[in-house]
C-alpha cells in the first residue's frame, strides 16, 4: 500500500480562452522509506502537483489517497487534522512568521500541535546539522535566504511528520548545504521510515533519491530505477 497515491490527476484553471491545463492525467506513488524526486523546470506543474498531494488544493478530476484513504472524502476539519499531524510542508516561500524569532517559530508549533513533536535533544541535533543553532534569537529578516530555507526545513521536520512534502528545498543553498539536506532527507526516509517527496529542478539531489519522476508541461513519467543507496 502506497503512503501517497495520485491517480489520473488533472488540474485545470480558468475556462474558455483562459483555460489552462496545469496537470494532465498524472499518476504517482510514494512509500514510507523512500525519497522520491519530481524533477521539472519552472512552470511544469511541480508546485501544483505538490499542493494537491498534500491536500492544500483539490484536483479538477482524479483521486488522491494518503495511507489508502481518499482525502476528498474527508471533512475540512479532518483534512486540517491530517495535515497537522501527518504532513510536513517545506515550501519555497519559507512561510516563517516575520515577527517571531527562530526559537519562537518552534514554540508556536508547540501551541498548535501539543504532542508528537521532536524532543529537545532531537531538535538540537537537527539545528546543529543544518547549522542554524546560532540563529535562534534572530528574526527572519535578519537571516540570509539560505538560513531562512534551513529554518523552514527544520520547522517542517519538528512535528515529526509521517509524510514530508518539499518544494525546491535547496533553491537557496550552496552545494555543501545541498548535500547536507539531501543526506538529511534520505536519513529521514530510511531510518525514520517516512515518505519524502521533493519537487525540484536541482539535479544535485538525484544521488539521494530512491525513485525519480519527471514532469514537463503537466505530464509526469517515472524514470528508470535509481541505483540502490
Amino acid at each position: 500500500m502506497a503512503t501517497i497515491e495520485l491517480s489520473n490527476i488533472n488540474k485545470i484553471f480558468g475556462s474558455g480562452l483562459s483555460r489552462v491545463q496545469v496537470l494532465n492525467d498524472v499518476n504517482f506513488k510514494a512509500n514510507k522509506g523512500e525519497l522520491v524526486l519530481v524533477l521539472g523546470p519552472s512552470g511544469s506543474g511541480k508546485s501544483t502537483f505538490l499542493t494537491i498531494a498534500g491536500g492544500l488544493q483539490t484536483p479538477t478530476s482524479g483521486d488522491v489517497k494518503l495511507n489508502n484513504e481518499e482525502i476528498d472524502s474527508l471533512s475540512k476539519k479532518a483534512m486540517e487534522k491530517l495535515r497537522l499531524n501527518q504532513i510536513g510542508f517545506v515550501l519555497q516561500a519559507y512561510n516563517l512568521i516575520p515577527y517571531l524569532t527562530v526559537k519562537e517559530q518552534f514554540s508556536l508549533v508547540d501551541k498548535v500541535k501539543r504532542q508528537g513533536n521532536l524532543n529537545q535533544a532531537d531538535l538540537d541535533e537537527l539545528l546543529d546539522l543544518l547549522e542554524i543553532k546560532d540563529t535562534l534569537n534572530k528574526y527572519p529578516s535578519e537571516l540570509s535566504g539560505g538560513q531562512n530555507q534551513r529554518v523552514a526545513i527544520a520547522r517542517a521536520l519538528y512535528t515529526d511528520p509521517e509524510i514530508i512534502l518539499a518544494d525546491e528545498p535547496t533553491a537557496s543553498l550552496d552545494t555543501d548545504r545541498v548535500n547536507d539536506v539531501g543526506e538529511l532527507l534520505q536519513t529521514l526516509a530510511k531510518k525514520r521510515n517516512k515518505a519524502v517527496v521533493v519537487v525540484t529542478h536541482d539535479l544535485r539531489l538525484e544521488n539521494y533519491a530512491d525513485r525519480i519522476y519527471k514532469i514537463m508541461d503537466g505530464k509526469m513519467t517515472e524514470q528508470l530505477p535509481v541505483s540502490p543507496k
